[in-house]
């Protein structure tokens, strides 16, 4: 029967250590669609050029492979315990999103869903596909669909179990399945996470532009970063954590319990002045097997310098001055920014 094939591939996947799992259709409304085109054409995406080059097929999962029909969501957790705020408030130390203080979540949760799919293709003889934010597809709209969680208004999911921090990884299958009932919005009146934008990304419930995203900025951004978002990153060097450590429903948030999603402990509050001191090779093996690797060097230390800028530290003047004929402009010139606003 379907509904103990669901029970036992549920079952399955708390065994594997997801936090949730439900399932809905491997469709989503034409307007969700719609939506992600208006995004485009008015190129909120910035540099993720990919967006448009994915949009026909990104627009519904059924699109991308037709003969899907169910979703299977799932969500892992990967709250620390840390506070957001108080990281920010050690200026000589860098702070990194708190998703990418360990291993990269892809690699962790594609395991995870690759055992899963292989039992499930197994006990039910149906086509099985994985995804964990590679492909064309909109896994928020779909795990809001399924009843994860809804989306915020900061764009991002929200689970009345897990608070703001979790990954979603998906499987889409050829079976049939019973779907759950999607999540209703439960923000009412607050707008935390629009208020405390640091950027002012945000402009209007439910619609941000990456191009004044701190996350965007400094992970997707290849550039070089505009002046005028410098002074308000502070000394966030890898993400941005704010419009999600501030949202009410995180008190219900409960720490991870795997293992390699643990915070490092070098890498929860590093210090500036290691960091700046970074060569290619240095930098590759800090952050080997992490997605910080993944922007490479001299973007990596774009942001630590602007963070640098930022601290006041006068003992990192001399760090940043090893750095003004670096050959990577990107590096070089916002050497030359910081170490300006150093000597102010």
């Amino acid at each position: 029967m379907i509904s103990d094939l669901v029970a036992s591939l549920k079952f399955k996947a708390h065994e594997l250590g997801f936090d949730d799992v439900r399932i809905t259709s491997a469709s989503l409304s034409p307007a969700i669609g719609d939506e992600l085109e208006a995004y485009v054409q008015a190129g909120r995406h910035g540099d993720m050029g990919w967006m448009v080059e994915t949009l026909n097929r990104r627009r519904t999962p059924d699109a991308m492979w037709p003969e899907a029909k169910s979703a299977i969501m799932l969500a892992i957790n990967y709250d620390q315990g840390l506070d957001v705020f108080e990281r920010l408030e050690k200026k000589s130390a860098g702070v990194i999103s708190t998703y990418a203080l360990n291993r990269d979540y892809h690699d962790v949760i594609k395991s995870k869903l690759k055992t899963l799919a292989s039992w499930f293709a197994g006990v039910s003889g149906h086509d099985v596909k994985v995804f964990v934010d590679t492909a064309p597809l909109m896994e928020k709209p779909l795990a809001a669909k399924a009843g994860i969680g809804w989306q915020g208004k900061h764009t991002n999911l929200v689970s009345r179990k897990l608070g703001s921090w979790f990954f979603i990884g998906s499987i889409l299958t050829t079976a049939e399945l019973d779907f759950d009932e999607a999540e209703i919005d439960h923000c009412g009146t607050c707008q935390a996470c629009l208020d405390i934008c640091p950027t002012k990304a945000f402009t209007a419930p439910h619609q941000i532009d990456a191009r004044r995203c701190i996350s965007y900025l400094t992970i997707e951004h290849q550039g070089h970063i505009a002046p005028e978002f410098r002074k308000a990153m502070g000394n966030r060097i890898y993400g941005c954590d704010d419009c999600l450590g501030v949202c009410p429903w995180n008190k219900f948030a409960r720490e991870s319990s795997e293992i390699k999603l643990k915070a490092r402990e070098d890498l929860v509050s590093p210090s500036l002045l290691e960091l700046l001191k970074l060569d290619d090779a240095e930098f590759r093996k800090l952050f080997s097997g992490s997605p910080v690797k993944r922007i490479g060097r001299d973007r990596f230390i774009r942001n630590v310098l602007i963070a640098a800028g930022n601290s006041g530290d006068a003992n990192l003047r001399f760090a940043v001055r090893a750095l003004l004929n670096d050959p990577s402009t990107i590096v070089s010139e916002t050497a030359h920014w910081a170490m300006e606003e150093l000597s102010a």
